[in-house]
């Protein structure tokens, strides 16, 4: 018997997730419930993150939740709670499995089988942004090689548990060479460690545009987070319906199922909505817990009430569907499909899954780390990049001489079009002098210099080689 923590959520929430409690219990899943309160209501209480102390201390205790969506309101600095969750409890690999149901649920894509594993707790949703200058705002972007390292293992990992025959990474590389460029290398040094299962890299947009083509060509797909959030929608949607899918958020101690769809409101309270979302998340919990037999049972009871043409409103179609049903009625049709297989689609068997093996993330050994430079960024009105060059050199110091001006990335000084369209938003790298060498004081000392002559510096960043490789990019156009 294992204690699960349930949250029913908001808008459909409560509803879907009665119809799959009511669908497991019945096919005899060894589970006690205890329920907490999250989302909107807790929101307008007043709790900007959406959950009480009370509610991560269940969780944190039973470590294994089953959530509904919910509603955030919008404005007033609420933040996402799924957001929140993945990173507070450390869920770093959300799995998504797409698969066609055809030709029971209407595709393009008859043959598709995809899963696509979306780094979780880093990248751009790390949220860290500002208001820098009055017309440049940033996000920065975190890419770590912890978390590269435990996602891509993770891949590997369950295309060897589901036998799979292929991993396939998405990056952009090609322009962002630092922190991508990160996530492609641990993926090509991890990938050596698994010879029996194929991999390869493609640049996301390309990518992307095959996934959306011709996704029966993919198996297993690893990505960092925001790309794997937008392709992780448009696989599901492209297999036939968005409502459909279910999602894992695997963490080392802790572990999250859901829907990938929203709460929708506006079709609550109708017995309208389809189950099948938190239905797919709650088999994916079982099997996280051990539960296999149990699993297996509802996945074919389900797939057998697709096939069967038993459908919800959503994915519903004359001349394909023979029954539209509701909630409710959607989830009595797979409790008596219960025992059942498919005869057209592929039913399941998980009697032979294994664990993971999951190893803790080790530490390598520092690199040789130097200081070579200093990118200050600098709010500046003015629009005449030699201006400003000229404005800025007197904060060279005895070792630290300006370099280049960037506007957006791109090269403006020395140099520079005059066809680029500037902001008041400028990078300006200074680079030690010929053989010599620099330290924290000389940047120190040119900030100072700059407090003096009214130089607005918004901030700074240290340029370093690690091991003697530089570590920072080059301005576009350099």
């Amino acid at each position: 018997m294992t204690t699960i923590t349930v949250a029913k959520g908001d808008g459909i929430g409560p509803e879907i997730m009665d119809a799959t409690l009511e669908i497991i219990m019945a096919a005899g899943a060894q589970l006690n419930i205890e329920e907490i309160e999250v989302g909107e209501k807790v929101y307008l209480a007043g709790n900007t993150s959406g959950i009480a102390k009370e509610s991560w201390d269940v969780i944190r205790k039973n470590k294994i939740f089953l959530k509904s969506p919910i509603t955030t309101p919008q404005g007033g600095g609420y933040k996402s709670l799924n957001v929140t969750t993945r990173k507070f409890l450390g869920l770093y690999s959300n799995v998504r499995p797409c698969m066609s149901l055809h030709p029971f649920v209407e595709t393009k894509h008859p043959i598709m089988d995809v899963v696509i594993v979306r780094e979780n707790e880093e990248d751009l949703y790390a949220g860290i942004e500002h208001q820098q200058t009055d017309e440049v705002v940033q996000c920065l972007k975190l890419i770590s090689r912890p978390g590269c390292e435990k996602i891509v293992r993770y891949a590997f990992e369950y295309a060897k548990q589901q036998n799979r025959k292929k991993v396939t990474c998405f990056t952009k590389d090609n322009i962002m060479k630092q922190t991508d460029g990160l996530f492609h290398k641990v993926f090509d040094e991890i990938a050596i460690e698994y010879p029996e299962i194929e991999n390869e890299h493609w640049i996301i947009d390309i990518g992307a545009a095959k996934l959306a083509d011709t996704p029966e060509t993919f198996d297993v797909i690893v990505m960092p987070n925001l790309y794997g959030d937008v392709l992780s929608d448009v696989a599901a949607q492209i297999t036939g319906s968005v409502g459909l899918a279910g999602s894992a958020n695997i963490g080392e101690e802790c572990a999250m199922f859901e829907a990938i769809h929203g709460s929708a409101p506006r079709r609550a309270g109708q017995n309208l909505a389809n189950p099948s979302g938190l239905l797919q998340g709650a088999i994916m919990m079982l099997n996280h817990i051990g539960q296999t037999a149990v699993a297996e049972n509802i996945q074919n009871a389900w797939l057998k009430t697709m096939e069967d043409g038993i459908h919800t409103y959503d994915i519903y179609k004359e001349g394909t569907s023979k029954q539209k049903l509701g909630t409710k009625e959607f989830a009595l049709a797979v409790i008596a499909n219960l025992g059942n297989k498919p005869s057209i689609l592929k039913a399941v068997s998980y009697a032979n899954s294994s664990a993971l093996n999951l190893p803790k993330y080790k530490r390598k050994a520092s690199a040789k780390k130097e200081l070579v430079g200093v990118d200050v960024f600098i709010h500046w009105a003015g629009t005449e990049p030699n201006e400003l060059g000229t404005l800025v050199k007197v904060l060279n110091t005895g070792s630290l001489q300006l370099n280049m001006i960037t506007n957006r990335g791109i090269k403006v000084y020395p140099d520079g079009f005059k066809e680029t369209f500037c902001t008041d938003h400028w990078r300006c790298r200074f680079k030690p002098m010929e053989g010599m060498r620099i330290e924290k004081d000389d940047i120190i000392q040119l900030m100072s210099s700059a407090n003096l002559n009214a130089i607005d510096i918004i901030k700074t960043e240290n340029l370093y080689e690690f091991d003697g490789v530089a570590a920072y990019s080059l301005g576009q156009g350099q």
